[in-house]
């Protein structure tokens, strides 16, 4: 990034913004073209499926901590109850973050949610029922993320703040 540019103008992440839309893009585009050219439900179902909890795995591991400094999951405690867990930067750092970067993370995440709806929409319309479970898997796993990385920026439940960060940041150094 040049020094001499006013700050927001370019992203300060842009491979990490390229994979954060990339893996989106390519499950959406891979679903939707694979009706013209493949005609086994099997391989569509789990090449789909496979490149959506890829993008699960992204987003939530790799674009989430840097475009965004959020972490979130989701830990069964010793009672067998399911704790949601939450990583932040602390208000400064989070301030210091690029507007650009956090705009593309958080836009795509819910137009993908989206757009897996209107395609859920249409195999309802053209009564593919199978194709609606394919639909299922990749909207829960991009609701998923949209309630962590939600709950996340609202601080709810259990917050680990962040002592995560730090323990990578000591463990590296």
């Amino acid at each position: 990034m040049d020094l001499n540019q006013p700050p927001g103008e370019n992203y300060a992440n842009p491979k990490v913004c390229l994979f954060h839309v990339l893996f989106k893009a390519t499950a959406l585009a891979f679903y939707i073209l694979s009706a013209l050219f493949i005609d086994n439900f099997v391989i569509i179902f789990v090449v789909t499926v496979l490149l959506a909890a890829l993008d699960f795995w992204v987003v939530k591991n790799v674009s989430g901590r840097i475009l965004v400094g959020l972490r979130w999951w989701n830990e069964i405690n010793d009672f067998g109850e399911s704790v949601w867990k939450f990583e932040s930067l602390d208000q400064e750092s989070l301030a210091r973050l690029n507007k650009k970067d956090s705009w593309l993370f958080w836009w795509t995440l819910y137009l993908t949610a989206v757009a897996w709806v209107v395609l859920g929409i249409f195999s309802l319309i053209r009564f593919q029922a199978d194709y609606c479970l394919i639909i299922g898997v990749c909207l829960t796993l991009s609701v998923a993320n949209i309630i962590g990385f939600t709950k996340c920026r609202k601080g709810y439940g259990s917050l680990t703040s962040n002592a995560g960060f730090y323990w990578v940041r000591n463990s590296v150094a």
